[in-house]
């Protein structure tokens, strides 16, 4: 209650701007780690609250042909919705036990993977954190739910041609 408005979107942008921990706006803001994880949660629930029904959803037949259009104008490819990408988010407070089923020889600490498929205008339309283990962006795509309304048939029609081939 004695915090301004001000003070707790600070602690909540610099923790999200800066992976700070949530106890050291205490020393900046005079915000306790309690307040900031409230921040913290208030921010993420209105942030889903405003956005949940325009881009926190899966893309509607009409957002796909949308998607085909603007990619063929831009790129002169017909068939893209978006840009696939996996990245690995360093997992400080990865708990001791599970250190050696998220470390990854080339990160050198635990680390869980982040893909992302995000389309031209910036609306991820799909988002998954990894599974353990040693994984590569390859190993990644074959334990995503990424591709399971293709293969249960539920996904929009996805039809593109190239070199005069219909892909389906």
């Amino acid at each position: 209650m004695d915090f301004s408005s001000i003070q707790k979107c600070a602690a909540t942008l610099r923790y999200l701007a800066y992976s700070i921990t949530l106890d050291a706006s205490d020393e900046y803001l005079k915000v306790n780690e309690r307040t900031a994880v409230e921040c913290v949660d208030w921010f993420f629930a209105c942030v889903y609250e405003v956005f949940q029904e325009q881009y926190l959803r899966k893309p509607t037949q009409r957002d796909v042909e949308r998607l085909y259009s603007a990619h063929e104008e831009s790129h002169g490819f017909s068939g893209i919705l978006g840009g696939l990408d996996c990245t690995h988010v360093a997992w400080e407070k990865c708990p001791n036990a599970w250190h050696f089923q998220f470390n990854r020889g080339d990160i050198g600490e635990p680390s869980i993977i982040l893909e992302v498929v995000a389309s031209q205008d910036l609306w991820i339309w799909h988002a998954f954190f990894g599974v353990a283990g040693s994984n590569n962006d390859i190993n990644v795509l074959g334990k995503t739910p990424l591709f399971n309304d293709i293969w249960t048939d539920k996904a929009p029609d996805m039809t593109f041609t190239v070199n005069r081939y219909t892909y389906m």
